[in-house]
């Protein structure tokens, strides 16, 4: 196997700074469980992890010292349901550019989400293994991530992008897009799923129900059958990896637990029922109330196609009413935005909507602790503990208290520190 070269900077991406000891002084930690800040403590990072926690300064030297005056010091925010190359609003559009600009077009989505707070991403259709190792050898500042290539979609499914007039023939569509391949049958399925895992692929995506952004399925549309679903979650599991599914209904969340699968997207329209099968599964939902804000809100102005805002009232309310349900249900919840387009920019919106039906420290977990559990990264991100990645954030104020200094417009980041580096 050829290994790719290191380019410069590929040690600060990997590592952080390598052997540079820093001592964050009197800072008060949410450790990405605690209802509650420490009181003023000492943290020693050291390779880009955490080493120790202090309630007193430590004996040795240091290279840095920062001295936080009693910040709140908290992981670094994880977003679990990203698009990098969901650059256009109408993602009809993002299959008709080179895929060369298309994926200078994810970079600065991706530059921009770590200045937002977000160190890690998870991208659920469109991010492959180029995109993973540019970010991971330092070609450019970005988030750790997190991929599973093209997402899944049956022929007239939620990934498909053609109108109900179109045929491959007359428009050139091949079947494969942006942010999803078209794949129908078993076989092709199967095979699809080896080659994502075979390229890297954290997790495998595909689509359970209808969607806003796509012309022809309904919210309702039962998508893939049975035994389509279940060999692709075959695939990952004997590569000890896990499938997302997008699933609006209670009816398509049903069906994906009850076939294996391990995190549902959306899930705007679940019942109770179907959401203690969720939890008694030990499934996650990954809740994006911040897409549906922003369509409702700039869509039109952004260039949504007509049918995403005309779909968008079957769901957009409907999202907080599920988040209650989970809640009672026991559902662990993660922590999403599904952002399109320009929109990218309120992607920290999703706090403030998320408040309105959830406890600041519910919602703090949902960000960090609990959307590294869905990534198979516990104790290593969203917790500030020994051995963790040193991702974190510094925060003017006490979160836990007051949710809104993490949402769009507030400055209440003051320092964003990725893979033990400052990088604002």
């Amino acid at each position: 196997m050829v290994t790719p070269p290191k380019p410069i900077g590929a040690s600060m991406q990997e590592n952080g700074a390598r052997g540079v000891k820093t001592l964050l002084s009197k800072a008060r930690v949410f450790d990405g469980v605690s209802p509650q800040l420490s009181e003023p403590s000492f943290i020693t990072v050291v390779d880009g992890k955490f080493e120790a926690i202090d309630a007193t300064r430590p004996k040795g030297r240091f290279d840095c010292e920062v001295d936080l005056a009693g910040r709140t010091l908290m992981p670094g925010l994880i977003d679990a349901h990203f698009h990098a190359f969901a650059t256009e609003t109408d993602t009809a559009k993002c299959e008709r550019y080179p895929q060369t600009y298309e994926a200078q077009r994810a970079r600065l989505n991706l530059e921009a989400a770590l200045l937002r707070g977000f160190t890690t991403i998870r991208d659920v259709g469109g991010g492959d293994h180029g995109t993973w190792l540019a970010a991971e050898q330092g070609l450019f500042p970005s988030p750790r991530i997190f991929f599973c290539g093209r997402a899944f979609s049956q022929s007239g499914g939620h990934g498909d992008a053609r109108a109900p007039y179109e045929s491959s023939d007359l428009c050139g569509c091949a079947p494969r897009g942006a942010l999803s391949d078209l794949l129908d049958g078993v076989d092709a399925l199967r095979k699809a799923s080896r080659e994502a895992l075979r390229q890297g692929a954290h997790h495998l995506k595909i689509f359970m129900s209808g969607g806003i952004s796509t012309p022809s399925d309904p919210i309702w549309y039962l998508q893939f059958s049975d035994d389509e679903i279940a060999a692709v979650v075959d695939e990952a599991r004997r590569r000890r990896r896990y499938v997302a599914a997008h699933a609006y209904t209670a009816d398509s969340i049903m069906r994906a637990v009850n076939l294996g699968v391990r995190s549902i997207e959306h899930g705007n329209l679940i019942d109770l029922p179907t959401a203690r099968a969720v939890a008694a599964a030990g499934a996650f939902v990954v809740p994006t109330l911040v897409t549906y804000d922003a369509l409702y809100r700039f869509g039109n102005d952004a260039g949504a196609p007509s049918h995403s805002l005309e779909k968008l009232a079957e769901v957009r309310e409907r999202g907080f009413d599920a988040i209650r349900i989970c809640r009672s249900a026991g559902v662990r919840l993660g922590f999403g935005t599904d952002l399109l387009g320009s929109l990218h920019a309120y992607q920290r919106d999703e706090f403030h909507l998320r408040a309105r039906v959830e406890a600041a420290p519910d919602i703090l977990r949902s960000a960090t602790s609990i959307n590294a559990s869905l990534l198979d990264m516990e104790g290593k991100l969203g917790v500030i503990s020994p051995g963790a990645f040193a991702d974190f954030l510094i925060v003017d104020g006490d979160p836990l208290k007051d949710i809104t200094l993490l949402a769009t417009g507030s400055e209440g980041i003051s320092q964003i520190w990725s893979r033990g580096r400052k990088v604002r």
